[in-house]
């Protein structure tokens, strides 16, 4: 029996040893192709600024990086970066303080004033818009929320490009975030200790008081976890911000009503190119886009542990 004992440990030790070795391996996959996707991505961004292109009418051109971060203008062998730069922060930014609000709201009333087959309902409907295409999104915005925003400026007396604007891509990412939100800030309050909770109405404090004191102010950590997703979805959102912001050449615009460009849009547009500076620029442009959503992602998880130590 103790021969058979040690030999059905041996077995089972070598086994969670495989695992380990498995999971391992996996891991190390999944980190050496992040490596290798922003190696690539970052390699073939300083190529416009290292080496020379042959222009249409034979001259020599390299991009300047100068220019690239500092000129507010792009077009073609003159690419500047810095207005389209400030465009993507300014509507996310709007974006995020809207979606983050709603979202939040929308999980409180699902968990903790809906009737049980309301909330089933709702959370259906939620996690169904989370996984819709961003291609539908934008389908939505150019047939729905472009002529609606087009009439809306008509009221105001300003003219826009068939409702292509700042204000129509703000609203479509406005859409698409308030899903992946509401679903993290869901999970969040349901972690909430209902000690806590009865702890509260015991001590005569109402509903609404301990919703909005005991409950959010508990699920606060969580919360910001669906505001960092969130805010991560907007920010590489291409398509569904390309089909309604109008791309101007030039930036930044902080009129919502205007035709707006950001940093996934100018590299949707470009893609079509097969080779050359206009092509490889794109390159740059995502160098651009990654270092700002590490920079983001650094500034927010920086405030999510200040707001975990009170």
């Amino acid at each position: 029996m103790e021969v058979l004992f040690l030999q059905s440990s041996v077995v089972k030790l070598r086994i969670d040893q495989l695992v380990q070795k498995v999971f391992l391996l996996v891991a190390l996959l999944s980190a050496s192709s992040i490596v290798f996707i922003v190696g690539f991505i970052f390699i073939r961004g300083i190529k416009p600024f290292v080496q020379p292109y042959q222009t249409e009418d034979g001259m020599l051109f390299t991009a300047s990086l100068s220019v690239f971060l500092t000129s507010t203008t792009w077009v073609s062998n003159h690419y500047g970066a810095l207005g389209i730069l400030i465009n993507t922060v300014y509507l996310v930014f709007i974006a995020a303080v809207i979606s983050f609000v709603i979202s939040v709201l929308t999980a409180l009333f699902i968990v903790r004033i809906a009737p049980v087959f309301l909330k089933t309902i709702l959370k259906s409907i939620v996690e169904l818009l989370a996984a819709i295409p961003s291609i539908v999104f934008g389908l939505f915005g150019m047939g729905v929320i472009c002529p609606l925003v087009r009439d809306l400026a008509t009221v105001f007396g300003v003219q826009t490009m068939g409702g292509s604007s700042g204000l129509s891509t703000v609203l479509v990412l406005i859409m698409m975030m308030i899903p992946t939100i509401t679903m993290i800030c869901i999970t969040a309050i349901n972690a909430v200790k209902k000690t806590q909770i009865e702890a509260s109405l015991a001590l005569g404090a109402t509903k609404a008081q301990t919703d909005f004191k005991i409950v959010l102010g508990g699920a606060k950590s969580g919360l910001f976890t669906g505001l960092i997703l969130g805010v991560g979805r907007a920010l590489g959102e291409a398509t569904a911000v390309s089909m309604v912001c109008g791309n101007p050449m030039e930036g930044p615009v902080f009129d919502l009503f205007a035709t707006t460009r950001t940093l996934t849009s100018t590299m949707m547009l470009g893609l079509h190119e097969t080779s050359g500076v206009d092509y490889d620029i794109r390159f740059s442009v995502g160098v651009l886009l990654i270092g700002l959503i590490v920079v983001t992602n650094i500034g927010l998880q920086r405030i999510k542990r200040r707001m975990e130590r009170r």
